[in-house]
């Protein structure tokens, strides 16, 4: 029985904002959530300590939302520049691998 041939994989660079919207998009949710997450305890930390009414608008506003801003950025840029330079490196493996 022959060995069925594979087809090469053909990069196609317009995938490539696809996957860093939505790296950009999971990496800042989960980032928007474990800082509101520690903003909270925080601000209720602080709270105790002063012996007054916990603020939540606060983690919200001045915690998580900030934080989240810069992970995001952070991200897209990163993500951006990790895809560009895999699309570069499938594409010359694949003109490698049909001119071999």
């Amino acid at each position: 029985m022959p060995l069925a041939q594979t087809v090469p994989f053909k990069p196609r660079w317009y995938l490539i904002p696809v996957r860093v919207a939505m790296a950009t998009f999971v990496v800042t949710l989960l980032s928007f959530a474990v800082s509101l997450l520690l903003g909270i305890g925080g601000v209720v930390l602080a709270a105790r300590l002063r012996g007054a009414h916990p603020d939540m608008t606060f983690a919200y506003r001045h915690i998580a939302i900030p934080a989240a801003a810069m992970v995001a950025a952070i991200v897209i840029v990163s993500s951006l520049f990790m895809e560009v330079r895999h699309y570069r490196r499938a594409t010359t493996l694949n003109r490698i691998e049909r001119a071999g």
